[in-house]
C-alpha cells in the first residue's frame, strides 16, 4: 500500500506518462503501468513531476526591506550596499525573522523548497545571524535553509568582519563566504580569498564566494579562488557567485581561466535578475549584458546554477521567489534558445543548485526523498516560457501547497501565514 500515487505524469528527463509511488516520505517506485494501491491517488495527464526548486544564492536577512530607509535610485550594486549600510542600524531580531519567514511561505507556495542565503556577519550584534539561525529550525519541516557566513563590507575592509566570521560560524552557519572586489585593493581582496577557504579548510566547509561582480575586466579574483581551492584541497566545496566581470574579459584570457575553474572542481551561480539590472550601469551605448558567460561554463563542464539572489530589498524592487522566472530571464540574457540549453535553464534551478548545496536525497528516483513539485506543463521548456503554475508541492510525502491561485494557500502543520499584501 503507498501513501500516494502520482498517475500518467511527465518527468523533466522527458520521460511521459509514468507513475510514482511514494511511502513513508520517500519515492519507492517510478514506473509506467503501476499496479499499486494507494491512500492517495493524483491524475497527473498532462502536467510534469519535478524534484522541487532551489536558489543556491540569496540575501534572506535583506528580503522585504523594500524602501527602508529609502530606495535605491541609481540602481547601482554600490548604492544598494551604501543603502543596507544605513539600514543595519535599525534592523531588529523580530524584523528580520517576519520578512525571512514570510518569504519562506512565499518560496514554499512556489515549489522553492531549498534556499541558501547568505547572512551578513558585519555587524557584530549578529543579530541577521542568530535570527536566521532560528527561521532554519523553524522551517525544517517544510524548507532546507542552508546559511553563509558574509562579510558584506569586506573581509579586511570592516573592523571585526574576521571576528565576527568565526562566532557565525561557531553558531552554526554552514558556508563560508566572501566579497574579494569590495576590499579596498586587489592585493587585500587576493589575500581575503586565501583567508577565508583556510578556514574553510581547516573547519571542514564549503565556501560560496561572492566573486567579481563588477564591470571590470580586470577584477579577476575567480583565478585566485579556483587556485586557492586546489592548493586547500577544497575541489568540490568551491562555489564561485556573480562573475560578472566574465561578461568583458577578453576572450584568450577566459580561455585559460575557465579550464583553471574546471580543474578546481568549483561550482559557479549566476544570478540573471539582478546581474541584468546592476551591472552595466556606467555604460551608455553599447551597454554589456550583466550576466556571466553560462553557455561557456556549462559546455566546459563546470556546474552551473542560477539564483534569485534579492526580492524587494535595496538591490531589486521586484521578485516573487519565482524560480522559473529566473530561468526565463537566463534563458533570454545568454540567448540560450536552443531546445537542450533551455533544458539546461531548467536544470541551473533544480538539480544543479541542489550539488551546489550538497543537498541529500534530491531528485526523482526511488530512495530519494518525496519533495515534489507538480507543474501544470509539458516539458521544462513549456514550464519556463509558461512560468507554470503550481498545482501540487509536496514536502517529504505530505502536501503543503495545492492549487495556489494566491500565494496564500498554504498548509504548513496547521500554520496559515498571511503574507504581505505586495505579493496578493
Amino acid at each position: 500500500m503507498l501513501d500516494h500515487l502520482f498517475c500518467n505524469v511527465n518527468l523533466p528527463d522527458g520521460t511521459e506518462g509514468v507513475d510514482v509511488g511514494i511511502r513513508e516520505g520517500k519515492i519507492v517506485v517510478v514506473e509506467k503501468g503501476l499496479d499499486a494501491e494507494a491512500l492517495q491517488t493524483t491524475e497527473g495527464k498532462n502536467c510534469m513531476l519535478s524534484a522541487p526548486f532551489v536558489d543556491s544564492h540569496f540575501h534572506m536577512d535583506a528580503t522585504l526591506s523594500l524602501g527602508q530607509p529609502r530606495l535605491n535610485q541609481s540602481g547601482t550594486l554600490l548604492e544598494g550596499i551604501q543603502l543596507w549600510g544605513e539600514l543595519k542600524p535599525e534592523l531588529t531580531h523580530e524584523a528580520i525573522k517576519d520578512r525571512a519567514l514570510r518569504y519562506c511561505d512565499l518560496a514554499v507556495s512556489q515549489g522553492l523548497l531549498a534556499v541558501r542565503s547568505h547572512v551578513d556577519v558585519c555587524d557584530s550584534r549578529l543579530l541577521a545571524v542568530e535570527a536566521l539561525l532560528e527561521v532554519k529550525n523553524q522551517v525544517k519541516p517544510y524548507l532546507d535553509l542552508q546559511l553563509v557566513a558574509f562579510p558584506q563590507d569586506g573581509f579586511y575592509r570592516s573592523k571585526n568582519a574576521e571576528s565576527n566570521l568565526l562566532k557565525a560560524l561557531d553558531l552554526g552557519v554552514e558556508v563560508v563566504g566572501g566579497i574579494p572586489h569590495f576590499e579596498r585593493t586587489m592585493e587585500e581582496g587576493r589575500l581575503s580569498v586565501d583567508a577565508l577557504c583556510r578556514i574553510a579548510a581547516d573547519r571542514g566547509l564549503m565556501v560560496d564566494m561572492h566573486c567579481d561582480e563588477s564591470d571590470d575586466p580586470m577584477s579577476r579574483h575567480v583565478e585566485s579562488l579556483a587556485s586557492v581551492a586546489i592548493r586547500y584541497g577544497l575541489q568540490g566545496r568551491v562555489t564561485g557567485s556573480h562573475l560578472t566581470s566574465m561578461h568583458s574579459m577578453d576572450n584568450y584570457y577566459v580561455s585559460k581561466l575557465i579550464p583553471l575553474m574546471l580543474e578546481s572542481g568549483m561550482h559557479a551561480i549566476a544570478n540573471p535578475l539582478i546581474n541584468i539590472t546592476l551591472q552595466g550601469r556606467h555604460d551608455s551605448y553599447p551597454k554589456r549584458r550583466g550576466m556571466t558567460r553560462v553557455p561557456e561554463l556549462m559546455a566546459s563542464g563546470i556546474n552551473v546554477a542560477f539564483g534569485h539572489d534579492c526580492v524587494m530589498d535595496p538591490w531589486y524592487p521586484l521578485g516573487t521567489a519565482d524560480m522559473l522566472e529566473v530561468a526565463n530571464m537566463g534563458l533570454h540574457v545568454a540567448q540560450m534558445t536552443g531546445i537542450e540549453a533551455m533544458k539546461s535553464c531548467y536544470q541551473a534551478v533544480t538539480a544543479n543548485a541542489a550539488c551546489i548545496m550538497n543537498l541529500e536525497g534530491y531528485g526523482l528516483q526511488p530512495g530519494c526523498n518525496a519533495d515534489l513539485v507538480m507543474l501544470e506543463a509539458h516539458d521544462p521548456i513549456e514550464a519556463i516560457r509558461l512560468k507554470a503554475k503550481r498545482r501540487m508541492v509536496m514536502r517529504r510525502g505530505k502536501v503543503i501547497a495545492e492549487n495556489p491561485s494566491t500565494p496564500t494557500r498554504l498548509n504548513l502543520d496547521g500554520r496559515r501565514s498571511e503574507l504581505d499584501q505586495r505579493f496578493v
